[in-house]
């Protein structure tokens, strides 16, 4: 993911899905939509135990909040969504508990794919995926191959991934590169740096949102969102749903992105592009 990328998307996506323009938010400005949103899915297990279930019960409720998410994503037009589904440390839980998060995983590709296909979405995968169990690696490259050509919306699931592990892998390449005079460590930039990292097509978030009513960005895309702005949810992830959405987007089109400006300099910036917008139109 790079960071050349750090404005809004300017407009909505034409594909609505399952629901229509009537559903959109009327005070979400569709032209300040973040075009990269990111979202730490956290508390699953917690909101199964207060209602006295077991904890794969939360899991696979919040397997419906991810489906109405992305529906909402692609509604507003947001471009790429990155879920942190399974983190380097989650292989510490019980292993019962890690082997229904593979199986969920594993049907919800499965029983997704003809919805990801109509929209034309195109699923991604960042992480360790060498640690995955084979069944679960082939049906997330197995996804990944059969959308690899589509242009709607990129769905990025984080899986086997940690922030600070992306960052050691993409040393270790450039490390490589460097010994085999590939590149030049003197010339080294931020943006050269950040093509060794996972998804480095991608731009970084506009928007980070957690779930779970923790403050923590737990390891999470620790380079990309240098310059997201956070919204924390008191909702458990089985409670987030497209009205939780909507109100982080209103939250998000509130904040004055500076990326180290003044608010003069941003007003100024702002009213110059649309006078430039107007003389071209």
């Amino acid at each position: 993911m790079t960071s050349d990328s750090l404005s809004a998307k300017s407009a909505p996506s034409t594909s609505i899905g399952k629901s229509s323009v009537n559903d959109l938010h009327p005070e979400i400005d569709l032209e300040r939509v973040p075009r990269h949103v990111a979202i730490i899915m956290d508390g699953n297990g917690r909101w199964a135990v207060s209602r006295g279930l077991e904890r794969n019960a939360g899991h696979r409720e919040g397997i419906e909040s991810v489906r109405e998410i992305i529906r909402a994503c692609r509604d507003y037009g947001v471009e790429c969504l990155t879920l942190y589904a399974f983190s380097i440390e989650n292989w510490n839980r019980p292993k019962g508990e890690v082997s229904e998060l593979m199986r969920l995983l594993e049907e919800y590709l499965e029983t997704e794919l003809a919805e990801v296909m109509e929209h034309r979405a195109q699923v991604r995968s960042i992480g360790r995926l060498d640690r995955l169990p084979p069944s679960t690696r082939r049906a997330v490259e197995r996804t990944v191959e059969k959308t690899a050509d589509n242009d709607g919306m990129k769905l990025v699931f984080a899986l086997s991934y940690g922030g600070r592990a992306e960052i050691v892998d993409a040393a270790r390449r450039l490390a490589r590169d460097a010994e085999l005079g590939k590149i030049d460590a003197e010339g080294l930039d931020e943006k050269g740096f950040a093509s060794y990292l996972y998804a480095s097509d991608i731009p970084d978030p506009d928007l980070l949102i957690r779930t779970g009513a923790e403050q923590r960005i737990s390891n999470f895309l620790l380079w990309q969102i240098a310059y997201a702005e956070l919204h924390m949810s008191q909702r458990m992830w089985p409670e987030f749903r497209r009205g939780e959405f909507e109100a982080a987007v209103l939250d998000y089109q509130r904040r004055e992105r500076r990326f180290g400006l003044t608010s003069e300099q941003v007003s100024s910036d702002s009213a110059h592009s649309s006078s430039v917008n107007e003389s071209d139109s």
